[in-house]
C-alpha cells in the first residue's frame, strides 16, 4: 500500500530564481530545504536583573570534522544575541557573542548552552539570535520573545527530564514521560495543575471572515500537588496541562500531550484529520466512520492523483508539510491546526517572509508579469501576501491568527481544486506538479 512510503522533503515542484537579494526576507526559517541547523530556544528569568537564554543543538544537525589543531571530531559554531527592549521602543539592552568548539561525544544526542542576559523588571523583550555553522558557512536566525512583567508567568519556570535531568525546551510531552517542573522564584507550597481537553477543530478558509474560535477558558479539572522540584510529573491523557503556583493565577507553565506519534502522523485516523482542508464534510464523515479507515484514506488520495504514482507524490508532499507545520507552528494546538499551518500545507513554504514583534507577513510569488516598451522588456515580480498577527494566549507565545479582513483574494478555491486534481498548488505555476 502506498501509504507506507517514507516522507520526502519535497516541497516544490518547480524552483524560483531571485533577481535581487532581499535582506529582510526570512523565508528560509520555514523551509527545511534551506536550513541545515535547527536549534531550540527557551528563556528563564533567573532573577530580577538576569534572564538565561538556552540554546540547544541536536547532534544530527551539527557538522563534525577532524580538520582542526586537536585532530578530533569537532563542530564550530558562532552565536550572537541582540536583546531588544520592546517596552522602551525596541532599544538595544544587551548583546552576547560566543564561539563554540563542540567536541563530539558519541553518547550525547544534544548540546545545551546557556547565555545570561541583563534585564529589568516589568519589560517586554525579544532576543534576536543568529547562529552560524562556521565550517559550512550556514546561518540561521530566530526571534525569541519573553517578558519580565510577572513573577508567576511561564518564563519563571523550566522543565527537565526526571531521570537524565536534561532541560526540556519544548513543552510537548508523551504518555509515560516523567518530567520535573522547576519554579525559580520562591518555594511554593503547592503546584496547581489544570487540565483542558485538546483542541480538535481546524481554521476556517482564509476567505471566510468569522469570529476567531476561542481557546479553552475553563478547565475540566484542577489538581493540587505538594510542590517539589524533584517531583516526577506524568501526563497520560491528550490535552493541555496548565501549571501554576496559585489556584487563582492565570499565568503559569503549559505542557501539551498531542498523542504518542506527534509531530508525525502514523495511523490512518491521524492522517485523515488534516484532509479537512481538502475534503467536504460528508467525505470526512465517511472516512472517519469507515470500517477500514486506511482503505478509505487510500481511496481519497487515489481519486485525487488518478494513479498510484501520482497519489504517492501527493501523500509525500502533503504530510511532509503537515509534519513541519507541527514543528514550526504548534501553540495551544497542533501546528497543522493553526492558521499558519493551514496556509503552509496548501500553499507551501512562503517565498517571502517578514517578521516584526507581533506580526508575520508571508508572500507567495504570482506569475511573472512581462511588459514590452519598444525593444525593451521589463519584468515585475508580484506577490500574494497573508498577514498573521500575534494573539494573546495564556498557554503559549506562539499563537498567530490570519488577518482575514486583509486577505481579499486568496486563491483558496483554486488551491483546493489543484490538490483534488492531483496538482501540488503553486501560485506562480498552478498547472504542473
Amino acid at each position: 500500500m502506498f501509504l507506507a512510503a517514507g516522507l520526502m522533503f519535497l516541497f516544490m515542484a518547480c524552483s524560483t530564481t531571485k533577481t535581487a537579494v532581499d535582506s529582510k526576507d526570512l523565508s528560509y526559517i520555514y523551509n527545511p530545504l534551506r536550513v541545515s541547523i535547527n536549534p531550540r530556544y527557551s528563556v528563564f528569568n533567573k532573577s530580577d536583573n538576569e534572564s538565561v537564554l538556552s540554546v540547544k543543538f541536536f547532534t544530527s544537525d551539527l557538522y563534525f570534522t577532524e580538520a582542526n589543531p586537536s585532530g578530533v571530531p569537532m563542530a564550530m559554531m558562532f552565536i550572537s544575541v541582540r536583546l531588544y527592549n520592546i517596552s522602551m521602543g525596541r532599544t538595544l539592552s544587551d548583546t552576547a557573542f560566543y564561539n563554540l568548539d563542540i567536541v563530539k561525544d558519541d553518547k550525547r544526542e544534544e548540546y545545551l548552552y546557556k547565555i545570561p542576559l541583563r534585564i529589568e523588571k516589568g519589560m517586554q523583550y525579544v532576543a534576536d539570535v543568529k547562529v552560524m555553522d562556521k565550517i559550512r558557512q550556514v546561518m540561521v536566525q530566530a526571534f525569541v520573545p519573553f517578558n519580565t512583567t510577572s513573577e508567576t508567568n511561564r518564563y519563571n519556570f523550566y522543565a527537565q527530564g526526571n531521570f537524565l535531568k536534561n532541560e526540556l525546551l519544548q513543552p510537548v510531552i508523551r504518555k509515560d514521560e516523567y518530567i520535573n517542573l522547576i519554579y525559580g522564584r520562591t518555594r511554593p507550597d503547592s503546584l496547581y495543575i489544570s487540565f483542558y481537553p485538546d483542541i480538535s477543530d481546524i481554521p476556517y478558509p482564509p476567505s471566510m471572515v468569522l469570529p476567531e474560535r476561542p481557546v479553552p477558558s475553563e478547565p475540566d479539572t484542577i489538581v493540587a500537588v505538594l510542590y517539589s522540584d524533584t517531583l516526577p510529573l506524568m501526563f497520560p491523557r491528550k490535552g493541555i496541562f496548565f501549571c501554576t503556583v496559585g489556584r487563582e493565577l492565570t499565568e503559569g507553565y503549559t505542557f501539551y500531550n498531542f498523542g504518542p506519534n506527534f509531530p508525525t502522523l502514523k495511523t490512518a485516523e491521524e492522517m485523515i484529520e488534516p484532509l479537512g482542508y481538502l475534503a467536504s464534510a460528508d467525505e470526512m464523515e465517511d472516512m472517519k466512520n469507515s470500517e477500514k479507515p486506511k482503505m478509505a484514506l487510500d481511496d481519497f488520495w487515489l481519486s485525487c492523483g488518478g494513479n498510484v504514482e501520482r497519489a504517492r507524490e501527493l501523500i509525500r508532499i502533503y504530510y511532509t508539510r503537515t509534519l513541519y507545520a507541527n514543528y514550526y507552528f504548534t501553540s495551544s494546538r497542533e501546528g497543522w491546526r493553526t492558521d499558519r499551518g493551514m496556509i503552509y500545507i496548501l500553499y507551501g513554504p512562503p517565498d517571502k517572509l517578514y517578521k516584526s514583534n507581533d506580526e508575520e507577513s508571508w508572500g507567495y510569488k504570482r506569475p511573472v508579469v512581462r511588459s514590452r516598451w519598444g525593444s525593451r522588456y521589463s519584468v515585475r515580480e508580484e506577490y500574494l501576501f497573508f498577514n498573521f498577527k500575534k494573539r494573546e494566549n495564556k498557554f503559549t507565545d506562539n499563537e498567530y491568527s490570519l488577518s482575514r479582513s486583509e486577505t481579499v483574494v486568496s486563491y483558496w478555491d483554486q488551491a483546493v481544486r489543484a490538490w483534488r486534481n492531483g496538482i501540488v498548488f503553486r501560485l506562480d505555476n498552478p498547472t504542473d506538479i
